[in-house]
């Protein structure tokens, strides 16, 4: 059973010397009587203009101030824009705000390729879409399909990526502008900074509004993802389309940009020039490496597994082997992610932190110790603490995130983090 039903009559040209309006109204209650008793939200989607069109003609919008149409108010909402973008950006809206998923379109069948294109964009596979030609609709409504309405589309398929970056681009930016910060550890060869999560136009409550994450278990669609980079990208100085994410697998597999790319790695390494490397991060650390001498970083991800594997120390033997990098030349900055006063293991997988060192676990005794991910990951690493930065630690209270950002001055080298968690901002502090 559908839980949202979606009416397409976008285009629609009614005569009103033959009462078109009355078989519209009559074919609108039958849609709701046959195929939307039942449903949570109710939508006739009218992209075209409101205005007399010639050979007395009106277009589907004019209706609402100039017949009976605007009788159906009260069963169907309607959704009015010149964008067939818009219109569909504003009823997923509608429909994320109920929590719906299950949804039915009841569409021409010459536009219904026209709207899959859409739907496929701006949507993701958390929705689940039947489509219906409108003509059949009208039979199951025991109505004859009326000749005196004719459909007409009005744009090609291969317009609609083009149609929707611009109504996405158009849309104000969500909890204020992006914001940058930036760390005193970081030499000043390199150009660098953390964001905040806002700025973007991710309007998903479990998400930032600059959400860098895509996901076909998420309802935050790629476009959406990728302008929230884009806008990122004009506000710190970076190619988007050199833009480069690890496959998380929760392992210590580094790639070495340049070469054969794994299917999963935990870690990033270059040296290369104009590109942005990025490690995303919730409760596990983001890590930045950076080499002023031999200008090359890297990323990394290390959840509590990622760091016993020892994936931090294994992005800094990369560095050496590949870069030549010497271990007292690098910079590490922890990103922020869980602290110790909120995160808890099995007394079973703690005892390997335990064994690192003592002080990585609290309350070893019980159930469930308090680990400190950050402190092994310094241990394991072998870097200077002086060359350690923890600009931050995560609470599971408030949503907050951040992303890293690096680059060497005049190799146009970045490296991005992202955290998508919570965190409670504290002064940076050099350990």
């Amino acid at each position: 059973m559908a839980e949202a039903v979606l009416i397409d009559l976008s285009g629609l040209k009614l005569n009103s010397e033959k009462n078109c309006h009355q078989t519209l109204l009559k074919t609108l209650n039958g849609i709701h009587s046959h195929h939307a008793p039942k449903a949570k939200f109710r939508c006739v989607i009218c992209c075209s203009n409101a205005t007399k069109e010639g050979h007395g003609e009106w277009g589907l919008c004019g209706l609402e101030t100039g017949s009976g149409f605007s009788l159906l108010m009260g069963e169907f909402e309607t959704v009015s824009n010149a964008s067939m973008a818009a219109a569909l950006y504003s009823i997923k809206q509608k429909i994320d705000e109920k929590n719906l998923s299950r949804v039915k379109v009841i569409v021409p069948e010459h536009r219904k390729a026209l709207l899959k294109a859409f739907i496929g964009q701006l949507f993701t596979e958390v929705y689940d879409f039947e489509f219906e030609d409108l003509e059949v609709a009208w039979r199951d409504s025991l109505l004859k399909p009326p000749t005196e309405i004719s459909v007409t589309a009005t744009q090609k398929v291969e317009d609609v990526q083009s149609e929707i970056e611009t109504c996405l681009r158009s849309l104000p930016p969500l909890k204020g502008g992006v914001t940058i910060i930036t760390s005193p550890l970081i030499p000043d060869i390199f150009i660098h900074g953390f964001t905040t999560r806002t700025g973007g136009i991710s309007y998903i409550p479990t998400l930032s509004s600059l959400n860098l994450f895509s996901s076909s278990k998420r309802r935050d669609p790629k476009v959406v993802v990728q302008e929230n980079l884009r806008r990122l990208a004009d506000a710190a100085g970076f190619n988007a389309e050199k833009f480069y994410r690890i496959k998380t697998d929760h392992a210590n597999e580094v790639w070495v940009m340049g070469k054969k790319e794994p299917e999963s790695y935990d870690g990033i390494i270059t040296n290369q020039k104009g590109v942005t490397v990025t490690a995303l991060g919730a409760d596990c650390i983001p890590i930045v490496f950076a080499d002023p001498v031999k200008k090359a970083c890297g990323v990394a991800h290390s959840g509590w597994k990622g760091t016993l594997l020892g994936v931090a120390m294994a992005t800094v033997n990369a560095m050496k082997a590949e870069y030549g990098c010497n271990l007292e030349d690098i910079v590490v900055a922890l990103g922020p992610s869980v602290g110790p006063c909120c995160f808890t293991l099995p007394k079973e997988s703690a005892l390997s932190f335990h064994n690192l060192h003592p002080s990585c676990v609290r309350q070893f005794d019980s159930l469930n110790p308090f680990v400190d991910i950050r402190k092994a990951t310094r241990f394991l690493t072998g870097i200077l603490h002086k060359r350690f930065l923890h600009p931050s630690t995560l609470t599971a209270k408030e949503s907050f995130s951040f992303l890293i950002y690096i680059k060497p001055r005049g190799l146009q080298k970045r490296i991005h983090l992202q955290d998508i968690l919570s965190v409670t901002q504290s002064p940076m502090i050099l350990a």
